[in-house]
């Protein structure tokens, strides 16, 4: 069952994570109770899939020059291009979309001379081509969703 620490870990921390040598038990302490006793929480949050890492956001193009590139891969190549390009460290956001173009995700460079050569590496390596769409102007989502605190039943079994 989601308990109400997980909620609150939820809430409290996904976006104002402590940025400090000791995180985990900084939110310890913040709740009372134990070092442990979060990380066992913050494990079976990430084991049921409630969360998929820790770990900061941070714009792309504040770390260099970035691109969202799109790829149109045939259905039963999608699989083996989509490791390919996971195995650049310059990619991150690699996602399947139901569309024409299905393969989608972010590259960071240092500069532009670095990030057209990994693209160029990426269709040689792919041997599909790549349309690059560069951000033109800047959207910030907030992507925080607040949970209710209150106990009540829910079918969200978690086994910590």
């Amino acid at each position: 069952m989601l308990t109400i620490l997980h909620k609150q870990l939820l809430n409290d921390y996904q976006q104002d994570f402590p940025l400090s040598p000791t995180p985990y038990l900084d939110i310890a302490n913040s709740l009372g109770i134990t070092e442990e006793e979060v990380l066992v929480a913050f494990s079976a949050l990430s084991e049921q899939d409630f969360i998929s890492r820790i770990g900061p956001i941070i714009q792309p193009n504040q770390l260099g020059i970035s691109t969202l590139v799109a790829m149109a891969i045939p259905e039963k190549h999608i699989s083996e291009v989509a490791e390919v390009i996971s195995q650049f460290p310059e990619v991150n956001h690699n996602y399947e979309r139901e569309h024409h173009f299905n393969l989608w995700f972010v590259l960071i460079a240092h500069d532009q001379q670095h990030l057209t050569h990994v693209i160029k590496q990426i269709e040689k390596q792919t041997n599909f081509k790549t349309m690059q769409l560069p951000l033109l102007k800047d959207y910030f989502i907030n992507l925080g969703f607040q949970l209710n605190l209150e106990p009540q039943e829910e079918n969200f079994p978690i086994n910590a």
